[in-house]
């Protein structure tokens, strides 16, 4: 393997396994595992269209069984809704309802993460950042994977005036809020050829 490659991997793996840690002691205190987590985080960001049970399994890597059950748990707990879709009734919609909303405010997530990069200079931050979605947008692609990535990165997203943007794919109208969020069918603007 690759020096750079296997120095980022470890990393990378290290990383995860804090994040990890993060969770499972934020969930444990409200009976919750990490997935639960996820998929209530996964749901405060995603778009329209990407908040149904399939797109939440894309994103999480996960097996339809494990997401459904941990979607029956949160539903069961009143931590989300499900909603029928008003144009493809086969399509089940999920939100956060008040109570998941509250409780990830109230999990405190990131404490350990803002004082950790506080102690980081904020350029050497931006350039980390950089590199990191660099890093998982080219494993995830490379993968055959959706990028999941923000509206307003895509290059469906069409700005067509002072804040007033349209989905190039759906040909829908998106509010500036709308633009902030993930969006499943995502796809990555081309960089410029050096």
């Amino acid at each position: 393997m690759d020096k750079s490659a296997a120095q980022f991997f470890e990393l990378i793996d290290r990383l995860g396994n804090l994040v990890r840690v993060n969770l499972r002691g934020a969930g444990s205190q409200h009976s919750l595992q990490p997935v639960h987590l996820q998929a209530l985080i996964y749901l405060s960001i995603a778009n329209r269209y990407s908040n149904t049970p399939q797109a939440l399994t894309e994103y999480l890597g996960l097996t339809k069984g494990t997401v459904s059950q941990s979607l029956m748990l949160l539903h069961r707990r009143g931590l989300i809704e499900r909603q029928g879709d008003a144009s493809d009734k086969r399509l089940v919609r999920l939100a956060l309802t008040e109570s998941g909303a509250q409780l990830l405010k109230a999990i405190q997530l990131l404490p350990e993460w803002t004082q950790a990069v506080t102690c980081i200079a904020p350029q050497r931050s931006k350039i980390a950042l950089a590199v990191l979605k660099e890093l998982l947008l080219a494993l995830q692609l490379g993968a055959g994977n959706r990028s999941f990535g923000v509206c307003n990165t895509c290059q469906l997203n069409l700005h067509e005036g002072p804040r007033s943007y349209r989905c190039g794919l759906t040909g829908e109208k998106l509010s500036l809020p709308d633009t902030r969020m993930i969006c499943r069918e995502h796809q990555p603007r081309q960089k410029p050829r050096r």
